[in-house]
């Protein structure tokens, strides 16, 4: 067999990866902003409760975060990733149950730590069911999970617009448990190997760029995936179907983030860098200046979904670039930067835009964005050929 071939397992990983992302990004984390306009109209929502709910997810997601960094070590990443299926089940559960704002706000809050528990651990799922030459490709392609997801979730919206959301959030927590289910089988089980670092990455100068792009990354992704559809909708009226197609769109277009690991292969970190936040920064500027605009709402579905999808692939692959003595570990420090502006994203901008306006607050945003353009990678992190060399190959039960 080639070196750089998937075996079978790994083929197997691959979709578990892309399944897990699916329902933890897609359906329990970016859920809550496609079905903003119902849940308004529903539980009497104001715009800036809206942002602190917001906030609160991405805060859970970061305690998760935390707890799975520490944690993966000792118990591998096959626990954690099935703690975030179940957190992504029972959160989106409770939503689709809730009666008032209370258990609401608690099933979104739960259903918002599930990424934080299963997304860094697949860095060491990956890298021990992966061959060498593979991993940074595989490591894109689980990440764009997220675009296959939310070409479901929005047709799911326009079948189900009205108070029939929470049958579409039923299905999502059905979908979590399915996944949860398949991981269980595909994942290894144990720790698998340990490092003689003692479970801490190693500090290189490359992970100062890393993590303020990590840091604008999730406050302009959180704000987008927040307030899209609300900022849509009120432009073009509450009846549209504008605002579920612009959610599928999105996701189609963001399906080409699987090819996120073959274009900084191709490219380099570096320019893909650039392309991606470029077109983000343009994506949300759009919906500042003309949400109501149909032909403005398709573009910035069309920049916006390859390039944020394709976003989460490059931090993946950076970040194993930077840390390559504890893949997992390291990930977790880089989302947990991510997790910081997310959190603060929402807050902020909701408010800025209780006073200003949703058109105000994402022409900001996309200032934001462009900030990130200031953090390209170092040269050496850059150039495909200094890919970090992974440890030695180790030998793993696939149960």
């Amino acid at each position: 067999m080639a070196r750089n071939s998937l075996t079978a397992p790994g083929r197997r990983l691959v979709l578990a990866g892309i399944s897990t992302i699916g329902v933890t990004f897609g359906f329990a984390r970016y859920g809550y902003g496609l079905f903003l306009p119902e849940l308004r109209g529903e539980f009497g929502l104001s715009v800036s409760l809206i942002g602190l709910i917001g906030s609160a997810t991405y805060a859970g997601y970061l305690a998760a975060l935390l707890m799975a960094g520490a944690l993966v070590a000792r118990f591998g990443p096959r626990p954690l990733v099935l703690a975030g299926g179940l957190s992504a089940a029972v959160g989106m559960g409770l939503v689709a149950l809730a009666r008032g704002p209370a258990p609401l706000i608690t099933g979104l809050i739960l259903a918002g730590t599930s990424a934080g528990w299963a997304w860094a651990p697949y860095s060491d799922a990956v890298d021990r069911m992966v061959p060498a030459g593979r991993r940074e490709h595989v490591l894109g392609t689980v990440a764009s999970g997220t675009a296959f997801a939310v070409v479901v979730a929005g047709p799911l919206a326009l079948l189900t617009h009205g108070r029939g959301w929470r049958y579409a959030w039923l299905a999502f927590a059905l979908a979590a448990l399915a996944s949860t289910a398949y991981n269980a089988f595909v994942l290894p089980q144990g720790p698998g190997w340990r490092i003689r670092s003692g479970g801490r990455p190693v500090y290189r100068r490359g992970a100062l760029p890393l993590l303020l792009t990590a840091v604008v990354y999730g406050l302009v992704g959180a704000v987008y995936w927040s307030f899209a559809v609300e900022t849509i909708t009120d432009a073009a009226g509450t009846g549209s179907a504008t605002a579920p197609l612009f959610w599928s769109l999105m996701g189609a277009a963001g399906t080409a983030g699987a090819l996120t690991g073959h274009a900084v292969a191709r490219y380099g970190l570096r320019r893909v860098h650039t392309g991606l936040f470029s077109g983000i920064a343009a994506a949300v500027a759009l919906l500042g200046v003309a949400p109501g605009s149909l032909p403005a709402v398709a573009l910035s579905a069309l920049l916006y979904g390859p390039c944020f999808m394709a976003g989460s692939g490059i931090l993946a692959v950076w970040s194993y670039r930077v840390f390559p003595e504890r893949p997992s570990a390291g990930f977790s420090v880089t989302v947990f930067f991510l997790g910081l502006g997310a959190i603060a994203g929402p807050a902020l901008l909701g408010t800025y835009a209780e006073l200003h306006g949703l058109r105000a607050a994402f022409l900001l945003t996309a200032g934001a964005a462009a900030l990130a353009l200031l953090c390209a990678p170092g040269a050496a992190d850059a150039d495909t050929r200094a890919a970090s060399r992974p440890p030695k190959r180790r030998t793993y039960s696939n149960r």
